[in-house]
């Protein structure tokens, strides 16, 4: 067995093979104004989710959460599914239960948290907050209660999901009372402090199949479950409605005035308390002949939509928005050719280019982005690197966990980036990263600290040149002295366990000291030793080559 070293300098010399094979490498200019400062840079990636809520207390699942928490301990998130659904807690793919409500013979109410405080434990434990969602139907309050519990594989139709839990209560009285009891057990639990601190929102996408109810008994649903949480908790920070497709047709704007002006149906007075809005926005690959086509501009146009619905409405001039899933496709436990992007570098490039994008449109728009929950956690037991949509497979880290990585070393203040090669936010809402390579930069300036990270990103999965890249950084604070670099790096050789287990002949049962390298190979890695430059005039300037779909984070220090 060779050692990670002997293993990643094979690896090395067939990147190189790889880089010959392509064409020439191509200049970009990147220049980035440090004395130009655009406001603090919003940590909008610290939200993540699943489906799937009985994973987050297993093995795997606490490993990856205890990474997330890490990020930035307290103020990331995590959204999930069926938290209120009935059943024993098995796990499966897009099934989760906690068993919170069922009733007696007599149909009187019985409630059990035990499942439910299991899984935010798990994450409070390891720094990670809930984002909760209020949902969905116990089968004892449901109107179709059979059937209920579905058998769902990646193989069957994704309709096939929608059984028992996806329809209004019998009772909106006893639908009441169970998120009123709910929020109440947690602010005994947890504390009226750390409550305050949780986003609550109803159901998930209810403009589809998730709901099997009309529009109007969704907003009746939602007022009643405000009115429970905010009945527990005065002060709860309460949102939604985390619809699916953007603006989702007239659904947001319906949804939006509904809040504003409409009757409340729980209480009876006019609108429903918003402090967040929430929506889904996703894009959507292709197969093209046997490699991926990603479609990022879907994703984009879907988030430019609802802005600018939302911008519309002066009563939410300042409210947050969260992009409650937010992903390059909808379904992250189904399987197929065109998600094989899933494992690589299409994913962590694609990542890098798209978050500073929901950024720019939420300028262009004038509204106050909070964050964008990526959809993806991890599969238990499911086997190594299977193709579906997650940061990690059996406790291994997947090259696109380290853009997380590399997101979470920046802060101070957004600094403004102008590249020769930048694919504009106006034809990326056109039509993509289709012909030349979109490759740019997201920067942030702190009291002695630059951080840029650099993309290179196409939406076709297919070899080409490498970008050398000469940035440009005048402006900064220290006039003129020596100042330390730490370049990181994800591409097919750095960050990459994919890489490295295809290497190895693709175990599924790696030995220890595979295990052991694919662990190591998957955490965020650097280009080369730290080193030093030297800054003149108020300016920095840093070059070097960054492959297709590779991302660098460069960060620059001084005394």
């Amino acid at each position: 067995m060779p050692s990670f070293s002997r293993t990643l300098t094979a690896l090395c010399l067939f990147s190189s093979c790889l880089s010959a094979m392509a064409a020439d490498s191509f200049p970009v200019k990147i220049t980035v104004d440090a004395a130009r400062p655009m406001g603090p840079l919003k940590p909008i990636w610290r939200f993540f989710g699943a489906d799937e809520p009985n994973y987050t207390y297993m093995k795997d699942g606490r490993k990856l959460l205890s990474e997330l928490g890490e990020l930035k301990p307290k103020e990331v998130f995590f959204r999930t599914h069926s938290l209120l659904v009935t059943g024993e807690g098995t796990h499966a793919l897009k099934w989760g239960s906690t068993n919170a409500y069922t009733e007696d013979a007599q149909g009187n109410p019985v409630y059990d948290w035990t499942i439910v405080d299991k899984i935010i434990d798990s994450g409070l434990e390891r720094g990670v907050r809930p984002y909760v969602q209020i949902g969905f139907m116990p089968q004892a309050l449901s109107i179709k209660p059979e059937p209920y519990r579905h058998h769902w594989t990646p193989k069957a139709k994704y309709d096939d999901i929608y059984t028992g839990w996806t329809y209004p209560p019998k009772d909106w009285g006893k639908w009441e009372e169970l998120v009123y009891q709910w929020a109440k057990h947690s602010v005994e639990k947890y504390g009226r402090d750390e409550v305050l601190k949780w986003y609550w929102q109803t159901w998930n996408e209810p403009n589809i199949g998730y709901w099997r109810g009309t529009r109007d008994e969704f907003f009746k649903l939602h007022d009643h479950a405000i009115k429970a949480v905010r009945r527990a908790i005065p002060g709860a920070r309460v949102g939604g409605p985390d619809l699916a497709g953007g603006a989702g047709g007239d659904f947001l704007k319906s949804f939006l005035d509904h809040c504003v002006k409409g009757k409340n149906t729980a209480t009876g007075e006019t609108g429903t308390p918003t402090d967040f809005i929430s929506f889904h926005a996703k894009g959507q690959p292709k197969d093209m002949d046997g490699r991926v086509q990603m479609g990022i501009s879907s994703q984009l146009r879907d988030i430019d939509g609802a802005f600018s619905v939302i911008a519309r409405y002066p009563e939410f001039a300042d409210t947050p928005i969260v992009i409650g899933e937010s992903d390059p496709e909808g379904c992250a436990a189904c399987q197929g050719p065109n998600l094989a992007y899933r494992n690589g570098t299409m994913y962590s490039s694609y990542t890098a280019a798209s978050f500073p994008r929901k950024l720019d449109l939420a300028a262009k728009h004038g509204v106050n982005l909070e964050g964008a929950v990526t959809w993806a956690f991890e599969f238990e037991d499911q086997p190594y690197f299977a193709g579906f949509r997650s940061l990690a497979t059996n406790g291994v880290d997947k090259p696109v966990l380290n853009v997380f990585r590399m997101f979470s070393k920046m802060d101070g203040d957004r600094l403004p980036v102008t590249s020769d090669s930048a694919v504009s936010l106006p034809d990326i809402l056109r039509s993509g990263v289709r012909k030349q390579a979109d490759v740019s930069a997201f920067a942030s300036l702190s009291a002695k600290k630059l951080s840029v990270l650099v993309w290179h990103y196409h939406d076709d999965d297919v070899t080409g040149p490498d970008a050398a890249i000469s940035l440009n950084v005048p402006g900064l604070p220290l006039a003129s002295g020596k100042a330390k670099v730490s370049h990181y790096r994800v591409d097919e050789t750095h960050g990459n366990s994919f890489t490295l287990w295809k290497s190895m002949g693709e175990p599924q049962k790696p030995t220890p000291e595979q295990y052991q390298e694919l662990e190591a190979a998957g955490k965020l890695a650097t280009l080369a030793p730290e080193a030093e430059t030297q800054i003149t005039d108020h300016t920095a300037k840093l070059d070097f080559t960054l492959p297709r779909q590779g991302v660098s984070l460069l960060v620059v220090e001084w005394e």
